[in-house]
C-alpha cells in the first residue's frame, strides 16, 4: 500500500463545500480542478494527493483502495451499497432530499407501476419495502422528461429546491431520504495508515461541528 494519502472527490458543490473542511485539516489542492485538465491534484502535503471523479465512482474507488478516503452524497452511497467501506463522518455539506415525483393529480396505476430513476437500487427497495409492485426504467439524465412522454408513472429523483420539477409540470410526492455528503474510508486504510486518517477525520469533525462515528 502506498504512502501517499489519496482523497477521492467530484467536481463541482461537494468538491466547492469540502474544500474549507480539507483547509481544516491542513489540506489544499495546488490547482483548482474546474480549470486544471488533470485529474490528480497535488495538496500543500506532499503525502497527500486529491483525485477528481465522477460523483458515482467515489465509493468504488475507496471500496477497491485505489482511494484511502472520500467524499460521496448518501444518495451515492445508498445506490452503491457501501461494501467495502467505513462512514464514519456526515458532513452535513450539499444537503437535499431524494424523492419520488410525478404530475399533480395523476393517480398510481392499479397494476405495475414504472418508475424512471438513476438510483434502481433504492428505488426497488423503497417500493419494495411498501409492498409495491413496480417496474424500473433506468435513465441517466432528463429524469423530468419521463412522465411528460408516458415513459414513466413516477421517478425518483434528487431534489434541492424543486423548481426544475415545478417547471416541468411535476411535484415532489414521497420522501425516501434525507441526503448530505460522507466521509467514506477505505478498510484497510483505517487499519494500515491509521493515525494520519483519523487525524483527518478529527480535524474535518471540528471543522463541521460533528463527531466521529
Amino acid at each position: 500500500m502506498s504512502d501517499t494519502l489519496t482523497i477521492a472527490l467530484s467536481k463541482g458543490r461537494i468538491f466547492q463545500e469540502t474544500l474549507p473542511l480539507l483547509a481544516a485539516a491542513g489540506i489544499r489542492p495546488l490547482e483548482d480542478p474546474e480549470t486544471s485538465r488533470k485529474l490528480i491534484l497535488d495538496t500543500d502535503r506532499p503525502d497527500v494527493k486529491l483525485v477528481i471523479i465522477r460523483a458515482t465512482d467515489v465509493p468504488t474507488y475507496v471500496q477497491y483502495g485505489a482511494a484511502d478516503l472520500g467524499v460521496a452524497g448518501k444518495d451515492v452511497l445508498m445506490e452503491h451499497g457501501g461494501e467495502g467501506l467505513y462512514e464514519p463522518l456526515d458532513l452535513g455539506i450539499a444537503r437535499c432530499r431524494l424523492m419520488t415525483a410525478g404530475r399533480p393529480g395523476v393517480p398510481e396505476p392499479r397494476g405495475r407501476m414504472r418508475v424512471a430513476t438513476k438510483f434502481a437500487n433504492v428505488a426497488r427497495r423503497f417500493y419494495a419495502q411498501q409492498g409495491r409492485q413496480v417496474e424500473i426504467i433506468k435513465l441517466y439524465g432528463s429524469m423530468e422528461l419521463a412522465p411528460l412522454v408516458g415513459l414513466a408513472d413516477r421517478i425518483v429523483d434528487i431534489v434541492d429546491t424543486g423548481k426544475t420539477l415545478r417547471a416541468n409540470g411535476l411535484e415532489p410526492l414521497e420522501l425516501i431520504a434525507d441526503i448530505s455528503s460522507r466521509l467514506v474510508v477505505n478498510r484497510a486504510a483505517m487499519k494500515m495508515k491509521h493515525a494520519r486518517v483519523r487525524a483527518i477525520l478529527e480535524h474535518m469533525a471540528a471543522a463541521t461541528g460533528r463527531a466521529v462515528a
